[in-house]
């Protein structure tokens, strides 16, 4: 599940948002944000906060998975990405004056990344269980962590991630193909975001580029919803619900790795945040019943051991250090 957190002016490491995402959801640049965002007390030790965001965001994503029964994914995903994106610009207040058309279409670029890979792992979520979408969605973020290495050894985290995915193709006949490529289309999104997140960074302070790039696509995704199913948004249950998606899947995580982030490394968040396809697992099982098979969880291991591995061997490539 990704979400729309962590940009950092420099090139990404793998490990995880967008709301970010979905994410759903991962891997993506992370960098450290101003002292007055974090709203998490200090006493919590920033391991037990990062684990508490990844806990957040899948148990967000099982939540709009139980309502696709009463709500499409496309509602759900309005109704998250139009939560974060009031919260955020509350907090952010972005500056626009005196900005550049390449700032604007750099965030306007890092909006489409964000509404793409958002709407395509909850059209995932809706036809394969959680946790293997999110597995199958880290393989963007993955070969974008190790694309710039030259180092051989890197190659191996490539072809883990390879197993882990040919496993799940062992079981095929319980994989929804449309659920696949929407995964992996979130995956490719992902990506994509993760660089212009960077470049976001680079441009926009503070939250500024994040909060206009939120409202960016809340707009890309209106129209869809529209042409599609309003009607949803009369229900007064759905529209509280949506909105406790977007708190548990983009703000709450993203207050949580601000706070750890003052504590702890860059890499090491990232680190941890490459558990979220196991907590996406376990959250798909506790509480929607979405039992996995033996070799399904080991294809879920490797994905998890490669993004770990590549993460730590990309490092030094990416600049990360405590800062």
């Amino acid at each position: 599940m990704v979400r729309p957190s962590r940009i950092r002016a420099s090139a990404p490491t793998l490990g995880v948002t967008p709301s970010t995402n979905v994410g759903a959801t991962g891997a993506t640049a992370v960098a450290r944000a101003p002292a007055s965002v974090g709203v998490v007390p200090a006493r919590v030790h920033p391991v037990w906060l990062v684990l508490a965001g990844i806990g957040s965001v899948q148990f967000g994503a099982a939540l709009a998975k139980s309502l696709f029964d009463e709500a499409s994914p496309t509602t759900i995903v309005w109704l998250r990405l139009a939560t974060s994106a009031v919260l955020f610009a509350v907090v952010a207040r972005p500056a626009v004056r005196g900005r550049t058309r390449e700032d604007w279409l750099v965030v306007v670029g890092l909006g489409l990344a964000l509404a793409t890979m958002n709407w395509s792992i909850y059209q995932s979520f809706a036809r394969i269980p959680l946790g293997l979408a999110v597995t199958l969605e880290f393989v963007g973020p993955l070969a974008l962590a190790v694309a710039g290495s030259r180092r051989p050894r890197d190659l191996l985290w490539v072809l883990l991630a390879a197993v882990g995915v040919a496993l799940l193709g062992l079981r095929g006949g319980d994989l929804n193909l449309a659920g696949v490529l929407f995964a992996l289309a979130g995956g490719a999104a992902w990506a994509g975001y993760i660089l212009l997140s960077a470049e976001t960074g680079r441009r926009w302070a503070g939250l500024g580029g994040l909060s206009i790039a939120s409202l960016v696509a809340v707009a890309v995704m209106t129209p869809i919803l529209l042409a599609g199913t309003p009607g949803d948004l009369g229900a007064w249950h759905l529209l509280a619900i949506g909105a406790a998606v977007g708190l548990l899947s983009s703000v709450i995580p993203y207050a949580c790795e601000l706070t750890a982030l003052r504590s702890l490394a860059p890499a090491v968040v990232s680190i941890l945040l490459s558990l979220e396809p196991a907590a996406a697992a376990l959250a798909g099982l506790l509480l929607l019943g979405e039992v996995l098979s033996a070799v399904q969880w080991l294809a879920i291991l490797c994905v998890v051991v490669a993004s770990v591995g590549a993460t730590r061997s990309g490092r030094a490539l990416a600049g990360v250090t405590n800062e």
